[in-house]
């Protein structure tokens, strides 16, 4: 199975930033000839303000992002992991992966449960919580044969839900981020290896990057698209800029992993 990430510099032009992503999905199509496209975390709207934020949300079926990536399944006969987007439910708002098939129909949707709610070394505030409303389901879906488990940027900090997602049968995890610049640049490489090492399954990580302006500063995402087998390597990675990055998932080496070293046969916790 061939998996291609897309990197994006996302603003705050819902419309702009989704023909960005249509563009890039088809550049995806036509150069690499992907089984499954992974985008990053809020593709179609990133930066303002908790207002404009909560304005960009998609009532899903039927919003301009969600139509586009099942649109673009269909017409080219690839699985899309759509990153996420902001999914507006009533007066509740998640951020949200939907992911579709080689029809365009939706097979699965996750809403990221983990809420980024920290101040940064630099005593920059960063709180997803006042957007956004925890999910609560652990998910995964079948593509072609294979099971891959769903994840959202700060959910990679907490190791449970990945035990979870391999209890349910991931052999691959896919986590689209929006990495922080200064957390980025020490903890997102080291994250991503280890949850692939403890889980032994491939990290599909693709990533924002670039600069971005929100409540009236500027601030940066880290980028560095990652592909992490499930010995803890780094197979592929796109450091800066847009654009695409692409790795093959081999079953053999998830097999050969967790033979070498049984965790599975080993746990007592």
């Amino acid at each position: 199975m061939k998996v291609t990430l897309v990197q994006m510099n996302v603003g705050i032009d819902p419309a702009d930033n989704i023909a960005a992503a249509e563009r890039l999905i088809g550049q995806a199509v036509d150069q690499e000839r992907p089984d499954l496209i992974v985008l990053p975390e809020c593709f179609t709207f990133f930066g303002g303000t908790a207002e404009t934020q909560r304005a960009a949300g998609e009532v899903c079926p039927g919003g301009a992002g969600y139509e586009m990536l099942a649109g673009m399944a269909r017409r080219h006969g690839v699985y899309i992991h759509g990153g996420s987007l902001t999914e507006a439910k009533g007066e509740q708002r998640f951020n949200t992966s939907f992911v579709f098939d080689r029809s365009g129909k939706e097979v699965a949707s996750y809403r990221k449960i983990h809420m980024f709610r920290i101040t940064a070394p630099d005593g920059t505030v960063y709180d997803e919580s006042k957007v956004y409303t925890p999910g609560t389901q652990v998910v995964t879906y079948d593509l072609d044969g294979i099971t891959v488990g769903c994840a959202i940027c700060y959910d990679l900090r907490f190791p449970e839900l990945f035990r979870a997602l391999v209890d349910a049968g991931a052999e691959v995890v896919v986590l689209p981020a929006a990495f922080t610049l200064q957390t980025g640049k020490e903890h997102w490489e080291p994250l991503l290896r280890a949850r692939a090492i403890e889980t032994q399954c491939y990290v599909v990580a693709p990533g924002q990057e670039g600069r971005y302006e929100e409540d009236g500063e500027t601030l940066y995402t880290y980028g560095h698209s990652l592909v992490v087998d499930p010995w803890g390597g780094v197979i592929a990675c796109r450091p800066l800029g847009e654009g695409l990055v692409s790795a093959r998932i081999d079953r053999a080496a998830i097999e050969r992993a967790r033979r070498l070293i049984p965790l599975a046969t080993h746990r007592r916790m």
